[in-house]
């Protein structure tokens, strides 16, 4: 009992620093009071600190505001507790191996930039790029922590990394788009100070911060928090997003191979409700899932047969439900039946997966997709016709982001 008041007592105090902090502390005086009221904590207590705070209504652009600095504060105290080693099949031993290999990366930029006196600006810029082309990969890093990890977590009721980190992750991906964009902009020597102060050191600052961030608080978190089976299913769908700058470990390979073996999941319907291996829908909700889908799908059987065609309000060519249950074949003009025998043949004898077309029809630039329907052995099951209207599409230039949407 006195444990578990000493520990909320720890927490308090904590969460008092970090209100002072947002309130104009300074790092240095915070980190003074850390060290004389708190002493030591574990990375599981902060993660519950920065969660506690989010429940009480600080809100996470706040927390991320001030993330760096809370690290920093955690730092002395983090770095004594030491971390359990992970077998090669641990999904945190593989974020690990990335790290290194992201540090390296960095090492690279920091020793080409000490020795930049020694090039012809062109040169010097050419090898910048093609480091932070390398760079530019930690993406799929961050993507697989973003998509596996913090699922996983927020199930077990910390919302804070998919809150707050996340935001840092994208502000780690603005400022490397920033730094290639301004690099490919440098035009004289005289810029190069600036360009390295301004832009390309607070961008291997942010990304060596998040390394720490991920090793020693949310990290050790995951490894608390989350249960075995999680990281069965985390090193289960892993290889969906992939990994950048290593190769899995061989015992990894293999082990992921037994467990989609022993555990493919089929799909069942019980109660009004399909369940699949990705999710669940009901059947109120399948129907107009699949008529707002924007594009036109008709879905042929293996014995040819037309068995099912989505009714969106706008489709591209149309359909009356009295092609049900007829041959394909039967559906296209004379002279090009021989064309659709031989795609769907190519299907069946499994010489092909997909047969694309695009032609203009009515004023609309129409794609048209054929693609063989297979199960997990391999075998035919039929052939999905995908057509989509991309007239708009062909005109799209430059970006629109989610958060263009706030403007």
């Amino acid at each position: 009992m006195a444990q578990r008041s000493e520990k909320h007592a720890k927490k308090e105090i904590m969460k008092d620093i970090i209100r002072q902090l947002h309130q104009g502390l300074s790092a240095q005086a915070a980190k003074e009071r850390f060290e004389k009221e708190i002493g030591e904590i574990s990375s599981t207590e902060i993660a519950e600190i920065e969660q506690s705070l989010i429940n009480e209504g600080l809100a996470p652009e706040e927390i991320k505001k001030f993330c760096n600095v809370h690290a920093l504060l955690f730092q002395s105290a983090l770095e004594k507790v030491a971390l359990k080693e992970t077998s090669p099949s641990h999904p945190v031993y593989l974020f690990r191996l990335e790290n290194r290999e992201i540090e390296k990366r960095l090492e690279a930029i920091k020793s080409l930039m000490a020795k930049r006196g020694s090039y012809d600006g062109q040169t010097l810029k050419e090898e910048l790029s093609a480091l932070l082309g390398q760079l530019a990969k930690v993406e799929l890093h961050y993507e697989r922590k973003e998509q596996l990890l913090f699922p996983y977590l927020e199930k077990q009721g910390f919302m804070g990394p998919s809150k707050v980190m996340w935001g840092k992750d994208d502000e780690i991906r603005q400022m490397l788009r920033e730094a290639t964009r301004r690099l490919e902009a440098l035009t004289d020597a005289s810029q190069w100070e600036t360009y390295e102060g301004q832009i390309l050191n607070p961008l291997l600052e942010e990304v060596a911060g998040m390394i720490f961030k991920e090793e020693n608080i949310l990290f050790p978190t995951a490894m608390e928090k989350l249960t075995s089976a999680d990281w069965v299913d985390i090193l289960k769908e892993s290889d969906q997003i992939g990994y950048v700058f290593i190769e899995k470990p061989a015992e990894t390979e293999s082990l992921v191979k037994e467990l989609r073996a022993a555990l493919e999941e089929e799909p069942i319907v019980r109660e009004e409700t399909i369940s699949l291996p990705s999710g669940a829908i009901t059947l109120k909700e399948l129907l107009p899932l699949l008529n707002t889908l924007p594009v036109d799908i008709t879905f042929v059987d293996a014995e040819d047969k037309v068995r099912y065609f989505s009714e969106g309000k706008d489709r591209i060519f149309h359909r009356t439900r009295s092609v049900i249950g007829r041959k394909v074949q039967n559906c296209h003009p004379p002279q090009s039946v021989d064309v659709v025998e031989r795609i769907l043949a190519s299907f069946k004898e499994g010489k092909r997966d997909q047969v694309d077309f695009w032609l203009n029809y009515r004023g609309r630039d129409v794609y048209i997709q054929h693609l063989a329907v297979r199960n997990k052995e391999g075998k035919y099951l039929g052939t999905l016709e995908v057509s989509q209207d991309i007239t708009l599409v062909k005109k799209l230039e430059g970006e629109k982001r989610i958060l263009d949407e706030r403007d």
